[in-house]
């Protein structure tokens, strides 16, 4: 798919200086060509050897104990979430999840990280599952606070960290810097053998525009568009909010980098289809959608 519909609508939206996307089209031959160039290599991060065979891979939220209850404070609003060892190890025993996505963008909390690492390495017989970890924007917590948190996570052993609302090219470039400073081996498409991953996440209209830019940036692992963010920076309006989701998967793909996507039962095929190589899952019908998404990928749609 093309970017000029949705750098034209947001250009229209946001007054943003339109740039045509310089590839034009998805390059879906992308991770054969690094498969075939790195075959002698078997990461042993799951989602990472995933995806040096070409493979899609599959996860969830990790879910807060505290919602699972309905637990709600006084005034009615939802209370901190709580990560607890019995959940994580729960994530543990399923065998549909390559992955687990601890959501802290909002709440930033050191100990869920210690009980998520805790509870999902409990058992050495079971395959491990990747830990990702969103941690608050660069732009509200800081570059200094921000580094500081990516040396914390990694040092409780987790397996990459999250960004969320990237703006530029200089913030991709810091999410580089915070673990070449801490000497993380983060794969790439330049790095096949790192072991670490690096998400960048373009959720505002600028960013869209600079998708290209941000996407050359070398040194991190994936891109992704949070869909719902740009969309309700939009106005609310999806079809524009779903052009861009499009137009950052192209960049991503035209890089070598697996893009990650929210899904469901009702559009996992599509986003299959589409060519997302990391499909994220939340709610009571998480493993449904897993269970439709893998056997797609299995038999090739």
């Amino acid at each position: 798919m093309k970017s000029s519909g949705v750098l034209a609508r947001i250009r229209k939206k946001f007054l943003i200086l339109f740039r045509p996307n310089r590839s034009g089209t998805v390059l879906s031959v992308c991770f054969i060509a690094m498969s075939c160039a790195s075959s002698s290599i078997e990461n042993q991060n799951p989602v990472i050897a995933s995806w040096m065979r070409g493979q899609p891979v599959f996860g969830v939220f990790a879910p807060s104990q505290a919602r699972m209850e309905g637990v709600r404070n006084p005034g009615g609003e939802r209370p901190r979430p709580v990560y607890t060892l019995e959940g994580a190890r729960a994530l543990a025993e399923n065998p549909l999840y390559d992955f687990v996505f601890l959501n802290l963008e909002g709440s930033y909390d050191t100990k869920a990280v210690e009980v998520m690492v805790q509870g999902l390495r409990s058992f050495q017989e079971l395959p491990q599952k990747t830990l990702l970890v969103r941690i608050p924007s660069i732009a509200n917590a800081g570059e200094e606070v921000t580094r500081s948190r990516v040396e914390e996570i990694m040092g409780l052993g987790a397996d990459g960290v999250v960004f969320p609302h990237v703006r530029n090219v200089e913030e991709a470039e810091m999410v580089v810097g915070f673990f070449q400073g801490l000497d993380v081996d983060v794969w790439s498409p330049s790095n096949p053998t790192g072991d670490k991953l690096a998400m960048v996440m373009i959720e505002d209209p600028g960013a869209v525009e600079l998708a290209a830019q941000i996407a050359d940036v070398p040194g991190y692992s994936i891109l992704a568009c949070g869909i719902g963010s740009l969309t309700g920076a939009l106005g609310g309006d999806r079809e524009a909010g779903e052009e861009g989701n499009l137009h950052v998967l192209d960049e991503a793909t035209r890089v070598g980098l697996p893009d990650m996507i929210t899904a469901n039962i009702g559009n996992v095929q599509r986003r299959l289809d589409e060519g997302f190589l990391a499909l994220l899952m939340q709610g009571s019908e998480a493993d449904e959608a897993i269970r439709l998404g893998r056997t797609s990928s299995q038999t090739g749609g």
